[in-house]
């Protein structure tokens, strides 16, 4: 009988090294510049969950996030039943919005439904670009000046999912580069899973749990598909120029969702830091 107790006590503090870790709340903190000049930054504690994802959005507050180029949330971006949503109705400023954390190697999983007819994007390694003008006043050039875009598209009811090459401006397609293969998107009023990975230049975009395109950043290729598309160096020489070293020096940028002037919801928003 003691040997018995004996194996159940041993047994029990094998265990309980590992009962407590389980216990233990994982969580990770992240800068976060709270304006343009990334002067003015906080520190965010978020939570890790078990596959190793951090939620960046607690669909509660917009801890973390704020405008493109500006240091607050613009009023058209709300929060709706646990979804950021950008609300077309009623009076406020809109422009896309930023998690204004820079991510380098990372992926990216969000859940997103549009509206009949509507037009949205996912920015990722984006750079909140400014130049001055002829009179000598600073301008903030759009985001996607520096940023690939997951494109977010009712493919059914958007005029641009005609535009472009080979359906290259279809949902989930690298937008006017690459287009989605299958193309499985669900339609609008739906929800539909985005995934987006960044490792060390290779990109994948994923919908609905298929992969549906992988290309390479920063290799003669990507050159290539920038000088064939509407950022080419002739037509676009800054976006060329910004797209062609995409992330900068560092090679990593804020992750953003656009203001299209439609309707667009999303949620289930986490992300996962790579080495």
């Amino acid at each position: 009988m003691k040997f018995r107790y004996l194996l159940i006590l041993v047994a029990f503090l094998i265990a309980w090294p590992q009962v407590l870790d389980a216990k233990k709340k994982k969580e990770v903190t992240l800068t976060y510049s709270k304006s343009l000049k990334a002067v003015d930054t906080e520190k965010l504690q978020l939570p890790i969950d078990k596959d190793g994802y951090i939620t960046i959005f607690d669909g509660k507050t917009f801890n973390g996030w704020r405008g493109y180029g500006k240091d607050r949330v613009p009023s058209k971006w709300i929060i709706e039943d646990g979804c950021i949503k950008f609300n077309t109705s009623g009076d406020g400023d809109g422009g896309d919005l930023i998690f204004a954390h820079k991510f380098k190697n990372f992926e990216l999983e969000v859940e997103w439904k549009i509206s009949k007819g509507g037009n949205s994007g996912i920015f990722y390694l984006a750079q909140e670009v400014t130049t001055t003008d002829k009179n000598g006043n600073e301008v903030l050039n759009p985001i996607y000046i520096s940023a690939p875009e997951y494109q977010v598209l009712d493919n059914a009811n958007h005029p641009d999912a005609k535009l472009g090459k080979d359906n290259n401006r279809k949902s989930a397609s690298l937008y006017d580069m690459i287009p989605a293969v299958p193309q499985n998107q669900k339609p609008f009023g739906e929800w539909n899973k985005a995934k987006i990975v960044v490792h060390n230049g290779t990109v994948v975009h994923g919908q609905n749990d298929q992969k549906v395109l992988e290309y390479h950043l920063w290799t003669p290729q990507w050159t290539e598909m920038l000088q064939e598309s509407k950022f080419s160096e002739k037509r676009w020489p800054l976006a060329f120029q910004m797209l062609n070293n995409c992330g900068g020096d560092n090679k990593e940028g804020f992750i953003g969702f656009q203001d299209h002037g439609n309707d667009v919801w999303f949620r289930s928003i986490r992300i996962k830091i790579l080495d």
